[in-house]
């Protein structure tokens, strides 16, 4: 997602003594290797599709994960920051690891900001986003913007262990956003101290808030005019860029048109993707030489888009999987 600054701290202290204990506690066999394989990256699902930490997947109902439901105090944390939780882990990267500079522009990301509370640290770890840093502190409460190059270096020797949450957010959380601390632009504010939230005593765990939809199963033309709205507002000045716009608004109206006769029925798969992949074509040739501002390609963040626009393929992927498994 893209936000008003690099970084922003929550005002929230959490006790990551606690939080650690409750991750000492898990088997070590809970970590699995970072689905794109990245040396010294790992995960250990907390919220995933249906609660089963097989599934590393954006799409389908997020639900804790059994091993969430063993740590109490990272339930607490979770309801604390008060957000509709989508898919959540705890991230590892070893002594001397990084993760490789990138920038998130997926569809997944258009939408979604990704929480980090740092459980395990040491000063020499650097986050770093845009031309901004910082050292996130154990217990401390982050947010960054995704929509801009961002890496993590570790160069200790000892590992860092991050809980990593993704969400859309609520009205309660970016309340809080909005009383967040950004970093190096109010330095020496006197009045801003996070809140230290320790362990509370109960019986049963709060129930989160997840994520029951995310992908759309035939996105409307309205969730369309808005997200290409948005690409070509990020796009750097380009000879080709007014026609792409107008290819664009082309595609849209047609899209539109095809959702007031049709509107979400999976009968008109085939109509929309015959559209689809026309307008692909068209635009993967007149929008090759286009860039966005933060350098990545235009083209790569519309395939972010066009991917996840229509269910049909992601269905037949879906009833492929199922016969196998039968």
């Amino acid at each position: 997602m893209k936000l008003q600054a690099p970084f922003i701290q929550l005002p929230f202290l959490f006790d990551a003594s606690r939080l650690l204990a409750e991750v000492n506690a898990l088997d070590a066999s809970c970590w699995r290797d970072h689905p794109e394989k990245f040396p010294g990256n790992f995960a250990l699902p907390l919220i995933s599709r249906g609660g089963d930490p097989q599934h590393d997947g954006f799409a389908g109902p997020m639900r804790p994960t059994p091993y969430l439901e063993r740590c109490p105090y990272l339930v607490q944390v979770l309801e604390k920051v008060g957000a509709v939780w989508g898919r959540s882990r705890l991230m590892k990267l070893s002594g001397h690891a990084e993760v490789t500079p990138h920038v998130d522009v997926n569809y997944y990301w258009h939408d979604r900001v990704r929480v980090h509370i740092p459980i395990v640290t040491q000063p020499a770890v650097r986050f770093l986003c845009g031309d901004d840093e910082v050292n996130m502190k154990a217990g401390e409460c982050w947010i960054f913007d995704t929509w801009r190059m961002h890496r993590v270096i570790n160069a200790a020797d000892a590992e860092r262990i991050h809980l990593v949450a993704d969400t859309v957010g609520s009205e309660r959380f970016w309340s809080t956003v909005e009383h967040g601390r950004i970093p190096g632009v109010e330095p020496d504010r006197t009045d801003w101290e996070a809140e230290r939230f320790a362990p509370q005593s109960s019986s049963s765990l709060p129930r989160l808030a997840c994520e029951s939809a995310n992908l759309p199963e035939i996105m409307t033309p309205w969730e369309l005019r808005e997200y290409l709205n948005f690409l070509f507002d990020e796009t750097s000045p380009h000879a080709q860029l007014a026609p792409a716009k107008q290819l664009a608004l082309r595609f849209i109206t047609a899209w539109q048109a095809t959702w007031a006769q049709y509107g979400s029925d999976h009968a008109a798969w085939p109509v929309y993707r015959e559209k689809l992949n026309t307008f692909e074509q068209l635009m993967g040739h007149l929008a090759a030489p286009l860039k966005l501002f933060n350098n990545m390609a235009f083209l790569q963040a519309l395939n972010g888009l066009t991917v996840v626009m229509l269910g049909d393929r992601r269905h037949a992927r879906l009833l492929q999987q199922a016969r196998q498994v039968s």
